[in-house]
């Protein structure tokens, strides 16, 4: 189980904004945002009901990381196309387009993208029944 998945930025507003976009259509927003003049950098959290579990960040001694994989869980088969639709309108780069992946399980329908800083960006359901 993962507690949470923190990525280094290398234009953190840009990610911000893209985020900000492509997570809320997933029901997923800013928690937490840790502007410039702390000591590590800047940092934002986005979660649900107060808990952030995933982190973008710029950090003043860090370079850029190499290409990272995160999947968000989304609540149905037209969440996942949101996601994608929405990160696509912001300029993403389409890695794979919504729709089962039963090489993975019968239910499983996802779509997968690269954010601004190229790291592979999943949007996934597991209780995908044929709907919409």
């Amino acid at each position: 189980m993962i507690d949470h998945v923190s990525i280094n930025c290398a234009d953190l507003s840009r990610a911000k904004a893209f985020y900000d976009a492509v997570l809320g259509t997933l029901g997923i927003s800013r928690q937490r945002d840790f502007g410039e003049g702390v000591d590590f950098g800047e940092a934002v959290g986005y979660g649900t009901e107060g808990q952030p579990d995933f982190w973008l960040g710029r950090f003043d001694d860090m370079g850029p990381n190499r290409e990272i994989h995160v999947a968000f869980r989304a609540k149905d088969a037209a969440a996942v196309r949101a996601f994608y639709d929405a990160a696509l309108a912001f300029g993403a780069e389409p890695l794979h387009a919504p729709r089962v992946w039963p090489e993975y399980h019968q239910h499983y329908f996802a779509a997968y993208v690269r954010d601004p800083d190229g790291n592979n960006v999943e949007a996934v359901t597991h209780s995908y029944q044929g709907e919409g």
